[in-house]
């Protein structure tokens, strides 16, 4: 849901250690954070076909042998690659679902703005059509993020805008689901119009009770 956020210098920042790393320190460390750090690089320019253990190793200075030892694989390389940079979007809080739901869809659009934060959508879900670990990275990582933000719908229910058993989960990966099918079926850019009626649809059918879990409530809670 909501995808690596790079640092300042436009690389992924600093996170647990995750495949690929065998300790916290020291050169293994040091050749990790290379070897990733050339990867989000050359998304820059490259989508995953024209991405190589060749061109990662010419850019971080790691050479190829060590690249597929530890990750065997571009599609190795790029699941760590998500799973470091692992930071969620902030989590709007304006004291209106309507307006909360907006606020993240403009973060969204503005996110996939960057051809390269496109590229590594694009990468890891075509990663995860080929390699297991790949796909539980993207099913952990995008899991964790839709939780972390369907908290703004747990206060939208505090505060009595939609039913205490409306299933947060479901309304952000509703408000999500456009922006993905956009960029990864049709080819085509996310703009500002479909920032704008993502979020409406989401708030509209969760102020009507779509999202609603019933006797399902506990179950709905644990998604993901």
């Amino acid at each position: 849901m909501t995808p690596p956020e790079p640092q300042e210098s436009g690389r992924p920042p600093e996170q647990p250690r995750a495949h690929g790393a065998t300790r916290p320190g020291g050169r293994t460390a040091r050749t990790r954070a290379a070897v990733l750090a050339a990867a989000w690089d050359e998304l820059g320019t490259q989508d995953l076909a024209s991405l190589t253990v060749e061109r990662i190793a010419q850019r971080s200075g790691v050479h190829a042998a060590t690249i597929r030892r530890r990750w065997r694989t571009v599609e190795g390389v790029i699941s760590d690659l998500l799973s470091r940079s692992g930071g969620t979007i902030p989590v709007p809080d304006t004291g209106s679902l309507r307006q909360d739901l907006h606020a993240l869809a403009r973060s969204l659009a503005d996110f996939y703005t960057d051809p390269r934060n496109q590229r590594l959508v694009e990468a890891i879900v075509t990663a995860a059509t080929r390699d297991p670990g790949a796909a539980e990275v993207l099913k952990t990582v995008f899991g964790g993020r839709v939780r972390h933000v369907a908290s703004l719908v747990d206060r939208a229910a505090e505060r009595g805008e939609v039913a205490p058993d409306t299933d947060g989960f479901e309304v952000i990966a509703a408000l999500g689901g456009p922006f993905y099918y956009r960029l990864l079926m049709l080819r085509r850019p996310v703009d500002a119009n479909l920032a704008r009626t993502s979020a409406e649809t989401a708030y509209l059918a969760a102020v009507e009770g779509v999202f609603r879990t019933g006797d399902g409530a506990e179950e709905g809670a644990g998604r993901g």
